[in-house]
């Protein structure tokens, strides 16, 4: 079997720059180098604030001080860093289409293919080449094929090894995950390829949990493993619509289920939607592959979930206006958090920007506040969805650090991530600045447990009258 000294990582990003930490902390004798063609990221991740990793996670900071310089580095030479190693990892965006064929549902590989052309083009020795990203069924065929036909009699095995990661608990998943999946070929070679990667694992993954599969299965597991786990978000969420006409109270209504040990308590917590960077993607994607292939009742079936989830969103935005009077046309909203999830700085898909946009269309002025997500990351996410210039969002959106601070004469409060934080504010005093009647719109469900109804507030909780 071949040993294996150099790792390289194409992609320094949510998944990239935290797996492979992780892998240079726990294989000390493997060099590890993260490439990435933007060079303020590299310059990110190689600065002396750990604080201002391009990356937060719990945890990660903490690594990456440990590893970084010795056996983990972080480079913008991707060329010599795939010359010098045995082990290729890509782990670069595969976001969803937005022209052509497949637009708004299929995978754009367009990433997948530049960086298995480079591969090609520099490698010199045998490699194994990992898919990181999550990718539609079959991808691997596709970098088997470009690199098969480069002519220079260097042999490749591609291995499907996707990641199942939650952000904000990233580090724990990957120390200690529920499992490894290791797809790849049943060839002599393929078998070896599969092996040495486990090998790689065994140093801290107990054996038993690293699942070998042929390649397919190893795609496919990835995008139905977020299907299913986005399936319960919405299907949680469509009960929650239903406890606001019936007096029954959402959680109750889970727990009571969750204890089922059939179904379980996990991903039963109603909020205003799911966001983050793999769930409605995979979810496309699976939709887009099913349509392909004539499946449409499997099709209509899974994107069901996506239109649920949007439902949520509007029908939060829906509860906002008409609990002020049907007009927030110039009143003060403040929205108290932007990142999809607590404990992560990953705004992908976040029910915040689509919550936000929805508002700026019915002219209100909004005041933002994220312990962890930068300004500019903020107007990077409206401006993208292109439903107005740039500048009018600048004019209409402000962000505020001081949480506090941004809540006199304010008509509203929405809560649209989980961060601890919120649950510590001196509510009172919060109240006392706002207009009257003050509202509180909680998307997480986060200050079920508060009183804040007794403090005065007109608080509208997801999921119960």
């Amino acid at each position: 079997m071949r040993s294996v000294k150099n790792i390289c990582c194409i992609g320094a990003g949510y998944v990239g720059g935290p797996t492979m930490a992780v892998i240079a902390h726990e294989c000390p004798e493997i060099n590890v180098t993260v490439v990435d063609i933007n060079p303020e990221r590299i310059a990110q991740w190689n600065g002396d604030n750990l604080d201002e990793l391009p990356i937060y996670e719990p945890g990660l900071k903490e690594i990456v001080a440990k590893c970084r310089d010795k056996n983990l580095f972080f480079s913008t030479d991707v060329e010599g860093a795939i010359d010098k190693s045995e082990v290729v990892f890509i782990s670069v965006n595969t976001p969803t289409k937005t022209y052509g064929k497949g637009k708004g549902k299929a995978a754009d590989l367009k990433y997948i293919e530049l960086c298995a052309r480079t591969i090609a083009k520099v490698a010199k020795s045998d490699k194994i080449i990992i898919e990181k990203s999550t990718l539609p069924v079959r991808t691997a065929e596709a970098l088997k094929s470009i690199l098969s036909n480069t002519g220079s009699g260097v042999n490749f095995e591609i291995l499907s090894n996707p990641e199942f990661l939650a952000e904000g608990t990233a580090v724990n998943d990957l120390m200690n995950p529920d499992r490894v999946l290791i797809g790849g070929d049943n060839t002599p070679s393929g078998i070896e390829a599969k092996e040495v990667l486990s090998k790689i694992y065994e140093h801290w993954v107990p054996e038993e949990r690293i699942l070998k599969t042929n390649v397919w299965s190893s795609e496919l597991s990835k995008l139905v493993a977020n299907a299913f786990l986005a399936q319960r978000v919405s299907s949680i969420n469509s009960i929650s619509a239903l406890c606001e006409k019936t007096d029954a109270n959402i959680d109750e209504v889970s727990k009571a289920i969750g204890l089922d040990s059939r179904i379980g308590p996990k991903f039963l917590k109603a909020s205003v939607g799911f966001g983050g960077s793999c769930f409605q993607k995979d979810i496309l994607n699976l939709v887009y592959i099913a349509r392909s292939l004539g499946l449409t009742e499997v099709a209509d079936y899974w994107e069901q979930v996506i239109i649920m989830n949007d439902y949520q969103k509007s029908r939060f935005v829906d509860k906002i206006i008409t609990s002020q009077y049907n007009t927030i046309n110039g009143k003060r909203i403040v929205i108290y958090g932007w990142a999809f999830k607590k404990d992560t700085n990953d705004t992908r898909e976040s029910a915040a920007i689509y919550v936000v946009d929805a508002l700026l269309e019915e002219n209100a002025e909004i005041i933002v506040y994220d312990p962890k997500v930068s300004e500019e990351r903020i107007f990077a996410d409206l401006d993208y969805l292109g439903t107005r210039d740039s500048s009018e969002n600048r004019k209409r959106v402000t962000v505020a650090n001081d949480p506090m601070e941004i809540t006199k004469n304010a008509h509203a409060i929405a809560i649209l991530t989980e961060w601890d934080e919120f649950k510590s504010y001196d509510w009172k005093t919060i109240y006392e600045n706002m207009m009257k009647p003050a509202f509180v719109f909680d998307g997480r469900r986060l200050m079920t447990n508060s009183n804040l109804r007794q403090i005065g507030f007109e608080y509208y909780n997801l999921g119960e009258v």
